[in-house]
């Protein structure tokens, strides 16, 4: 018989709760800055393209060598947030990555806008880890879902207000550089509440003791858990798939749809910004109920979501050229259901891992989802863009880039969410097992 996960609904003391509220609040804020930076380039694929003599091969490696420094960087200092003061940690990387998305506007060619990407890289990094590892010790178990999802808004309110405001700020400043120098300055603010806000005792959501020394190998203890390995690979296959996406989206409302920078902008925003929305909220309600009786329970609600987002991502991307009306509809519900897998994979981890090791064990899976995931995806969808093209002789050149990008994007994005939809259904057969164990043994872990 599994053990549910344990009993913890007595009420916080009024100024706890009040205060885990305010700092998740904060994080979430800092969580959608994340994501409105690192979205920026991808809306302005195109002029930055026309400026500086790129192809689609070049815009992949762009997004592939973000995605390798974010996660290797984020190994490290997810150690280091395991040992430290979390909100050193995330509020350093935020001045860091502010001051490079500052430095993306000012870029001369292709190889220093590189740079500059993988310095934010370098900065984000930092705050994932400690972000999900504070928020652990904030919620109990059967609230973490919905914290979760709360957190995850900046997902999808970040992607929205980049696709809907990037554009505009093109158009208004004509210079596809006045959006980096804007970004930057929210983030300086926002480090500087960091740096006040009250850290929870690492634990203390679930009565535990706190870590007094360090674990002996701990990426080798995480690894030996079976459903670790199992999200990493759903981490994989969902990687691939929003990185391809949220890298050529817009190019293909322009290129596919014919839309204009700003229409392809604003239904991008649409497709995968509002509908995370709706799929986090509700998501993280429906993965809370779920876990009442055990942790599987949200797994399998992620499972079965992002089973029924490959059929809806499929039929959209067979579409036809004029139909960028139901392609919205179709792509945005898949995507919808595609949010379900945040509030049922992150709060799993916590479910798993001992408090000591949270945040080491949140740099463990986005180090190997985005390397092997997230840096591979557009890379592998964008050259398989440009050799696709190559490819439509007799058509124009237009005409070949379009179609390219779009056969790319279907031989790319439906398997992989298949991908992850498999590796979660596997978790979902371990995660009771690998709980109990958790459960008792939580202290000799956070050691």
């Amino acid at each position: 018989m599994p053990t549910p996960l344990p009993d913890l609904t007595e009420k916080p003391p009024p100024l706890q709760a009040r205060n885990a509220w305010r700092v998740l609040f904060l994080l979430a804020l800092i969580n959608l800055l994340n994501f409105y930076d690192r979205t920026i380039p991808a809306v302005v694929v195109e002029p930055v393209k026309a400026e500086f003599g790129l192809a689609d091969t070049h815009i992949g490696v762009l997004g592939g060598a973000f995605t390798v420094v974010y996660a290797g960087a984020g190994l490290h200092l997810g150690k280091l947030a395991d040992r430290a003061s979390r909100k050193r940690v995330m509020g350093w990387g935020l001045v860091a990555w502010s001051g490079f998305t500052a430095a993306s506007g000012a870029v001369v060619n292709f190889a220093t806008l590189l740079l500059t990407r993988l310095g934010v890289g370098v900065g984000e990094a930092a705050y994932a880890p400690a972000a999900n590892s504070t928020i652990a010790d904030l919620f109990p178990p059967q609230k973490r879902s919905r914290a979760v999802a709360v957190f995850s808004l900046g997902l999808p309110l970040g992607l929205t207000l980049a696709f809907f405001t990037t554009g505009a700020m093109v158009d208004a400043f004509g210079s596809w550089r006045a959006p980096f120098l804007v970004a930057s300055v929210p983030g300086l603010l926002l480090a500087a509440a960091v740096f006040v806000m009250r850290e929870p005792v690492r634990g203390a959501s679930e009565g535990l003791a706190a870590p007094t020394a360090e674990v002996d190998r701990p990426i080798r203890t995480l690894l030996a858990v079976p459903t670790m390995r199992w999200l990493i690979v759903s981490g994989i296959g969902l990687q691939v798939a929003s990185y391809s996406v949220a890298t050529f989206l817009v190019p293909l409302f322009q290129r596919w749809f014919g839309a204009s920078l700003t229409v392809a902008a604003t239904n991008t925003g649409v497709v995968l910004g509002l509908t995370g929305l709706v799929g986090l909220l509700l998501g993280g309600f429906v993965a809370d109920r779920a876990a009442r009786r055990s942790p599987r329970g949200r797994v399998l609600v992620g499972a079965v979501c992002l089973t029924a987002a490959v059929p809806l991502t499929l039929a959209a991307l067979l579409l036809d050229r004029g139909r960028s009306g139901l392609f919205v509809v179709l792509f945005g519900l898949g995507w919808l259901l595609v949010y379900q897998y945040y509030t049922a994979v992150y709060p799993a981890i916590a479910d798993i891992v001992a408090p000591g090791l949270r945040s080491t064990a949140v740099a463990v899976y986005f180090a190997a989802m985005y390397l092997l995931g997230g840096a591979i995806g557009p890379v592998v969808t964008g050259v398989l863009s440009d050799r696709l093209a190559d490819a439509h002789g007799g058509v124009s050149e237009a005409a070949a880039e379009a179609r390219g990008l779009h056969d790319s994007l279907l031989f790319v994005v439906p398997p992989s969410l298949a991908l992850t939809a498999l590796a979660l259904y596997l978790a979902a057969r371990t995660i009771h097992a690998d709980h109990d164990a958790r459960l008792r043994r939580p202290v000799a872990e956070s050691r």
